[in-house]
């Protein structure tokens, strides 16, 4: 059904059980890909013993690079983005594929609804402790406390996991590198889909994901999302949400914002001022990166 692609980076038990997880509670059949960010902690033996389609890179590449490595690679229509620090409750994917066929257009974006065991103040996550790692990860209370209560879907939000048709991946470009490592890559990715013509942005509530959250991010030095984003679109990533996103809802009949084009704001262009005598965003990746654009990204085994 869907191509799940995931990116990794020497986290191999939180992998294991995302993995296990897919093949244990999903309704569908979906393909794995995996990229493997070096991998030096036994990823890379186990993602061949289990036979999974891969990629890899000798170092951390970002989740830009890697997702959009993998989604060249894909095969089937649907292309979903995955953290490999998740785990899918049961039926997780039939909320999606139900999401998908009541929406006539192929542009739209689904998203899971995350469960996570601490409360970071986000309005779109359930809080629920199963566990902070693999260690402690209580699987039976996850059955058992997964699904209430239930809720409704949201429209006019983004989350992860991340559904789209893997045409429209490629037509907006994936994941801009620009955002490399990762920080505000998801925001750049939903206005990239209004740019298209996207207004169908929907977390789907019956889709639900456990995630224990940012394992790989409290490793890596992050770049400033937020300054690209506004160097690039003109306008911040709230005023974008606020103003545009959150009126992007199919179901109502007034739909105020969500029916124009973005453009530059005040409050964009006077951050555009402060910010241009800085070095975005090449001086963010080469920040994070030790050796930035000098990666050797090895296509499978042939290595």
């Amino acid at each position: 059904m869907f191509s799940i692609v995931i990116p990794t980076w020497n986290n191999l038990e939180y992998l294991k059980l995302c993995v296990d997880s897919i093949r244990k509670y999903s309704t569908h059949e979906h393909e794995i890909l995996v990229h493997v960010n070096d991998g030096s902690d036994g990823t890379l033996q186990w993602v061949r013993s289990e036979k999974l389609a891969y990629s890899r890179s000798r170092d951390n590449i970002g989740v830009c690079l890697a997702t959009n490595w993998l989604a060249g690679k894909a095969s089937r229509d649907w292309l979903l983005y995955m953290n490999d620090d998740m785990v899918c409750c049961p039926g997780w994917d039939e909320g999606l594929v139900k999401a998908v066929q009541e929406t006539p257009s192929r542009l739209a974006m689904f998203f899971s609804t995350l469960i996570e065991p601490i409360d970071t103040g986000n309005p779109l996550v359930m809080v629920k402790d199963f566990g902070r790692s693999p260690a402690d990860f209580d699987e039976q209370a996850m059955l058992a406390g997964f699904a209430s209560p239930a809720g409704s879907d949201r429209y006019g939000q983004g989350a992860q996991p991340t559904l789209v048709h893997r045409m429209w991946w490629h037509m907006v470009g994936g994941y801009s590198p620009e955002f490399g490592p990762g920080m505000s890559s998801d925001d750049d990715l939903l206005m990239k889909f209004w740019v298209a013509g996207c207004r169908d942005f929907r977390i789907v509530d019956a889709s639900r994901v456990y995630h224990f959250a940012c394992r790989s991010t409290q490793r890596v030095r992050r770049n400033r999302g937020g300054r690209t984003f506004v160097m690039k679109w003109g306008i911040t990533q709230q005023e974008f949400k606020s103003r545009f996103l959150a009126h992007a809802n199919p179901t109502r009949t007034d739909r105020g914002d969500a029916t124009t084009f973005p453009h530059s704001t005040p409050l964009g262009s006077m951050r555009r001022i402060a910010y241009a005598w800085a070095d975005y965003p090449l001086g963010d990746l080469s920040g994070w990166d030790h050796a930035p654009g000098r990666h050797v990204v090895l296509d499978d085994d042939r290595d």
